[in-house]
């Protein structure tokens, strides 16, 4: 840690804070909102599954595609690599195996069905983003996958025996497999247990290749970060952005983005394409399970945005991105239905 004198501002004597003020969304919040959450009736949903092109996906080795495979984990193949974003593929979100919350849908790929991976994003260490047995799995599995992680979340993977992980703060990068991987600012929290809130770093990724710019937000309440990504980075080709778990406001508005913060975070990141994540896979808060696609659509048109700028996939939905053999010269092409996926 650098010393006061010439320390970040997100950086403080016992770890991290945010670039923006909130409010402290702490244990007196969270024992004020909880026992209403836990005894609030909700309408029970199960979404289902489309079946991924597993075994096109698994040979693939030149179309750039995208693989939702729940909550905010994704398969997103660029470049020839395989990626996956926040790998989460246990039954509930938790540390827990019999209680805590409880997938609405099953992932949509096992961890068995992925092809070679070269880089996990782990974008910061609340159980619905790391889960221990889908990273020990995926670590067993691929020899050659790196986890990219916030600063400070190391240690976690190294008590684990799992060697091949590359730490950043805001704004540092790191070439990995052929790629620019650069975390950036999110408004958010950390912590697994009741002692450690805030002492590692949360982030979102900028992916880059020579000719494309992927954008992961990771967990994050709407601020003015958004903006300075977006004077870095714009235009980007792809953005993932959470639009779930957002009620109530007065407890989640600085954490987590409902749909509306969404399309502003589209906006500010000068994103050309979009796609939402974080919703229809586990019951974290208080807003109908369903209604973040329905909120999102209504936030475009008020936006004069046209829908197929910021989609929504269905659970295991997979598409080629940028199909035309000319993509590369249009960073403003859009995203397309594979054959396996119309």
């Amino acid at each position: 840690m650098a010393d006061a004198t010439h320390r970040p501002r997100h950086h403080t004597s016992r770890g991290f804070r945010n670039n923006h003020p909130t409010d402290a969304h702490g244990g007196l919040d969270l024992l004020r909102w909880l026992p209403g959450f836990l005894l609030k009736p909700y309408r029970k949903l199960h979404f289902s599954v489309r079946p991924p092109p597993v075994e096109q996906l698994r040979a693939n080795r030149t179309q750039d595609t995208l693989t939702w495979i729940g909550h905010s984990t994704f398969l997103l193949q660029l470049s020839g690599r395989n990626l996956v974003t926040d790998p989460h593929f246990s039954e509930r979100a938790s540390p827990l195996a019999f209680a805590g919350p409880r997938r609405l849908a099953p992932p949509a790929l096992r961890a068995e069905d992925l092809p070679p991976l070269h880089i996990a994003l782990v974008s910061h260490n609340h159980y619905d983003h790391l889960d221990e047995p889908s990273v020990r799995r995926l670590a067993r599995l691929h020899p050659d996958l790196t986890f990219v992680v916030p600063l400070g979340l190391g240690r976690w993977f190294a008590r684990r025996r799992i060697a091949r992980v590359v730490e950043l703060d805001w704004w540092q990068h790191a070439d990995i497999a052929g790629l620019r991987v650069h975390a950036v600012p999110a408004q958010h929290f950390s912590g697994r247990g009741l002692r450690d809130r805030d002492a590692t770093l949360w982030c979102g990724f900028v992916v880059e290749t020579p000719t494309r710019r992927v954008y992961f937000a990771g967990d994050t309440g709407y601020c003015p970060d958004f903006a300075e990504i977006g004077a870095r980075f714009a235009p980007i080709d792809l953005s993932l952005l959470p639009i779930g778990a957002y009620e109530p406001r007065w407890f989640m508005r600085y954490m987590h983005a409902n749909p509306e913060d969404a399309v502003r975070i589209h906006r500010d990141v000068g994103s050309q394409l979009s796609v939402a994540m974080h919703w229809g896979t586990f019951r974290l808060t208080e807003e109908p399970l369903d209604e973040p696609p329905q909120r999102l659509r209504r936030a475009l048109d008020a936006a004069g945005l046209p829908p197929e700028r910021f989609q929504v996939f269905q659970h295991g939905e997979s598409r080629v991105l940028w199909p035309s053999a000319h993509a590369t010269e249009d960073s403003h092409a859009a995203c397309s239905n594979s054959s396996e996926s119309a």
